[in-house]
């Protein structure tokens, strides 16, 4: 993750454009929650903010709506991992949370609106209208995976996990000769 976080913070042009989504303190707040293992809510918006902008340049997209979408698409300010004061499943209810929270702080256009509300998909079944909403679908899910694969080397979980993949497959190939 380091690697990233130094291709983030020499890319001048992209930190200009989430300049002042970065600096607000409602936006700052993420930096409270934890999302995937040692991975801040805010750090997680920031890399899915990296990605998606990298990717829809390269693609001749609307990057700067993308860029500025996907830091603001997990801005629920909660821990999603207690369920307290709120009803519906995280995966389900926080994009509309996060879409409120991002328009009271900001002026967005449609296709900010789009990639927050539908950056679930296909958990949540509303299906994207913009090609940017599809992207950030992906980088999101991306750095997730990326981020949970971080954690669990940071607690050594690798090795339990596969000494229990080996007792699964020991015991299949076992009931197989049976």
């Amino acid at each position: 993750m380091f690697k990233i976080l130094e291709k983030i913070n020499n890319d001048k042009f992209f930190n200009e454009i989430i300049y002042n989504i970065k600096i607000n303190s409602t936006v700052l707040q993420m930096k409270n929650f934890r999302q995937h293992y040692n991975t801040s809510c805010y750090e997680h918006c920031l890399y899915v903010s990296y990605y998606t902008y990298l990717i829809c340049k390269k693609f001749h997209l609307d990057y700067i709506s993308a860029t500025r979408a996907a830091m603001l698409h997990d801005l629920f300010l909660y821990d999603w991992r207690k369920k307290e004061n709120r009803k519906g499943f995280h995966a389900f209810t926080h994009p509309r949370c996060a879409l409120n929270n991002a328009t009271k702080l900001f002026e967005l256009n449609d296709i900010e609106k789009d990639m927050i509300l539908k950056h679930m998909w296909p958990v949540t079944f509303a299906l994207p209208k913009y090609k940017e909403s599809y992207i950030i679908t992906l980088t999101d899910k991306f750095s997730a995976i990326i981020e949970t694969l971080d954690g669990l080397e940071d607690t050594n979980m690798y090795r339990g996990m596969f000494r229990y993949a080996y007792m699964i497959l020991g015991f299949c190939t076992f009931s197989y000769f049976l």
